[in-house]
């Protein structure tokens, strides 16, 4: 298939384009940075997502993974907004299958940056409202929304061992997931999945039973 994934150039972004190449997917890439991904089926296009002008001419996109994002920097601009954009251009077409938006477990908590949170919850209810237009094309469109996970985003709390301890006593799994445990859902809900639609999968290890949010100051 046909896979166009938005922010691959590290963390969940990159874990998810690799499980799909992994299976001989054709892959896109859309970034603001350089990849390092090297492979024959992936093709990367450096450019930033609010930059509606210079995004690639795509057709026949089966599967689109909206997963780029920015943590307290325009987040509404970049989470929401772009995110919406991406989908109208590519996702709402006859070739697609599947429509996977990344969110937050603090779509679902509000525990986190105000602008964070909107964005992300904001991403909740345009899941529904795609998932609904592109069900006359037998597609689905799904939001996986992750608490903790292990990337360079977060390293100002994960290498900080007082906060780590804090969020760790947080967590009743006592562990973040991997980008890679991330990717398996993200592949699971766009490929293996064909009939669950409209939903928002939270992902957390359970840190959202607790509802506060630790962060560096």
């Amino acid at each position: 298939m046909k896979v166009l994934i938005t922010g691959t150039t590290q963390g969940i972004g990159k874990a998810i384009a690799e499980r799909f190449l992994k299976e001989n997917h054709t892959v896109i890439g859309i970034d603001r940075q350089e990849s390092s991904i090297d492979d024959v089926n992936y093709t990367h296009y450096q450019c930033d997502v609010r930059d509606y002008e210079r995004l690639p001419e795509l057709s026949g996109v089966n599967v689109l993974v909206n997963n780029a994002g920015t943590q307290n920097e325009q987040d509404i601009d970049v989470n929401l907004k772009a995110l919406i954009h991406i989908t109208e251009k590519y996702g709402i077409q006859k070739d697609i299958r599947s429509i996977l938006n990344i969110g937050s477990a603090s779509a679902h908590t509000g525990a986190e940056f105000p602008e964070y949170c909107a964005s992300k919850a904001g991403i909740l209810a345009y899941t529904k409202n795609v998932a609904m237009r592109v069900a006359p094309f037998n597609a689905i469109c799904n939001s996986l929304d992750p608490g903790g996970v292990i990337t360079p985003l977060n390293d100002c709390v994960i290498n900080d061992p007082v906060l780590w301890e804090a969020i760790m006593n947080e967590t009743p799994l006592k562990r973040w997931a991997t980008a890679e445990e991330i990717a398996e859902w993200a592949y699971f809900l766009t490929v293996t999945n064909t009939f669950c639609t409209g939903q928002s999968i939270l992902v957390d290890g359970g840190e959202s039973i607790n509802y506060n949010f630790i962060w560096k100051e």
